[in-house]
């Protein structure tokens, strides 16, 4: 049985499109760029890139002015990165320096997370929400807004310049570049307090580094996302290049069904009065149309596919107007793909035949093969969810079991020990303590081991102990000088060394470093 005639074929509207950068007509590199003017689509895709969007520059553009409570000895702005005390705040988190493996941690977890994503569903961190698709997507909110749809947008790029477009692209550019000054705006504000510097960038008197940073946001935000939009992707990111490797036959990917689609034709009913066989494509280039990317989908897997899905949204428009089945342009795995393909040209026999894969009803046979959700859990995917949820998890533990009472210790190098009068031998070391809360506390620092070993601690203790209590600063580093002795007749305690422990007492929180004593034959 032939494919239903296509009775409503007026109502599907026709695009002389033609693809920019198929790889049939990709021109060199340093040839002028040819523009794209992509048609707004509708559908689920494109709502869910609209959610993605709110949902991503809300984030970016609002969470510097969020406040967090910490008390009166930090900063009260959630996220910050405070590089001149070092620290990184993220909510309840505080991360020193010397816990950067926490950050390490992070970009492990979004490594894996992308390959994850990738063999799952292909590149949908490119086309739903990588930084670059984000600010497109936003720059073409205002070409739309301002200069039409894709003909207008046409009609008035090759038309002369006149006042009106004069005005309409001073209007564009200008509200390009509020976005970019935006953009480098937010940027800075993560690394200071935000009410703060924006008090002062506005009055002139921030550091000329925010100047600069702001400035190279600005410029860059509006030469990617307004000048050079697709050739960011195709030219300058690796991960069209990297991809290949993160993919596999059950991948989903966003695919022309050619085995449904083919023979294409414009003029099915004549087409099939006339007894030709005829496909579900209409060759109307809606696809080609809304591509952001300037490619034809039904040219087959290409590397400057973000997978976007737009293209399925507007084929399945055109599908409903004609009363046929969505999917012409759909996810799809290769394997998939491969079986229908076999069943639509007879194992490779013959050419692409629809009614291969249609019963007498016009509906597909059982053997056509549709998407399972459950391929998604393949052995691949499940790696990498594992390593990834494993790295989340050590992640987790080392930051609910971490002390935030820490102890450095530096032995004195020159010189390494000292004989006072009386025969008795004397070391010196500094001694940091790290109170990594934003209170003050009570630490007590003291002696184990060494039995008849004293500790004076410079401009502390008015006298030698074992023990002593010293009041350190909230969120800071106390350095003391300490200075150990032990008696000349018991010298031979020293061999086995000696650890200074620090603890807070309220919290139960102990720290300990093992130490050694050095004494005349003994230096190290």
């Amino acid at each position: 049985m032939q494919p239903q005639s296509v009775n409503q074929s007026r109502s599907v509207e026709l695009f002389e499109a033609e693809p920019v950068n198929a790889a049939r007509v990709r021109k060199p590199l340093y040839e002028k760029r040819r523009k794209i003017f992509p048609k707004r689509a509708e559908g689920s895709f494109r709502r869910f890139k609209w959610l993605v969007m709110l949902v991503t520059l809300s984030i970016y553009y609002l969470t510097p002015w969020i406040r967090w409570d910490r008390g009166a000895h930090a900063p009260d702005q959630a996220v910050l990165v405070d590089l001149a005390a070092r620290r990184f705040y993220f909510f309840f988190i505080e991360i020193w320096p010397q816990e950067f493996f926490f950050v390490a941690g992070l970009l492990v977890m979004a490594g894996f997370g992308l390959f994850l994503v990738t063999s799952a569903v292909g590149r949908a961190w490119c086309g739903y929400a990588c930084p670059q698709t984000v600010w497109v997507d936003l720059f073409l909110v205002v070409e739309r807004f301002i200069e039409g749809d894709r003909n207008a947008r046409m009609r008035l790029d090759a038309g002369p310049w006149t006042l009106d477009k004069i005005r309409k692209r001073v209007a564009k550019h200008s509200i390009w570049l509020v976005i970019g000054l935006a953009t480098g705006g937010a940027w800075i504000f993560y690394f200071a307090d935000a009410p703060s510097l924006l008090k002062s960038f506005v009055a002139l008197e921030a550091p000329p580094v925010a100047y600069f940073t702001v400035g190279t946001l600005t410029f860059t935000t509006y030469v990617f996302g307004g000048l050079m939009r697709e050739q960011v992707c195709t030219y300058m990111c690796p991960w069209p290049r990297i991809q290949a490797a993160m993919l596999d036959e059950n991948s989903l990917v966003v695919t022309y069904n050619d085995w449904r689609g083919e023979p294409r034709s414009r003029h099915a009913k004549k087409a099939v009065a006339a007894g030709q066989v005829v496909g579900d494509c209409v060759d109307c280039n809606a696809c080609v149309a809304v591509c952001p990317m300037g490619i034809d989908i039904r040219d087959g897997q290409q590397l400057e596919c973000i997978t976007c899905a737009l293209c399925i949204d507007a084929c399945d428009g055109v599908m409903d107007k004609l009363g046929r089945e969505r999917g012409l342009i759909s996810y799809a795995t290769l394997s998939d793909y491969a079986a229908n393909m076999a069943l639509a040209t007879g194992n490779g026999t013959t050419a692409i035949d629809p009614t291969r894969v249609r019963d007498a009803n016009g509906a597909f046979v059982d053997k056509v093969r549709h998407f399972d959700w459950h391929i998604v859990f393949r052995p691949r995917v499940l790696i990498y969810f594992g390593v990834w949820t494993l790295v989340g998890i050590a992640m987790l533990y080392a930051l609910v079991s971490r002390d935030r009472l820490e102890l450095n210790v530096l032995h004195d190098r020159n010189p390494q020990f000292v004989v006072e009068s009386d025969g008795s031998v004397r070391n010196g070391y500094m001694v940091k303590l790290l109170n990594m809360i934003p209170e003050q506390r009570n630490i007590t620092l003291s002696i184990d081991g060494m039995a008849s070993a004293q500790m004076r601690i410079a401009g502390q203790s008015p006298g030698d102990g074992r023990s002593f209590t010293i009041a350190v600063d909230p969120d800071k580093v106390t350095p003391l000088k300490v200075f150990v002795t032990l008696p000349k007749n018991r010298l031979d305690e020293a061999e086995d060394g000696f650890s200074l422990v620090v603890e807070d007492p309220s919290s139960n929180e102990r720290d300990t470093y093992q130490a050694n004593f050095n004494q005349p034959g003994t230096e190290r």
